[in-house]
């Protein structure tokens, strides 16, 4: 199983979290790996100079809305 993790927290928010959190589930359901990843929310990381933080596993990105769905496609999907 894949953990996905978004923050969610002030910062993150005002850099598009959540369009990040609705472009991973779109993707999530449009691939039907649902079974495969865990898509959560949590607040601060510590990292909010770096934009909208996201833990895959335990390893941490930085990804805007724009760059999501390259980040979903070239780092979830082959963990899956």
């Amino acid at each position: 199983m894949v953990k996905l993790t978004v923050c969610i927290g002030s910062s993150c928010h005002l850099k598009g979290s959540r369009q990040v959190v609705e472009t991973f589930q779109n993707l999530i359901e449009r691939h039907g790996i649902k079974e495969k990843v865990e898509l959560s929310g949590t607040f601060c990381m510590g990292r909010c100079r770096e934009g909208v933080c996201v833990l895959l596993n335990d390893q941490s990105y930085s990804v805007s809305p724009e760059t999501a769905e390259e980040f979903f496609e070239t780092q979830v999907l082959g963990r899956c």
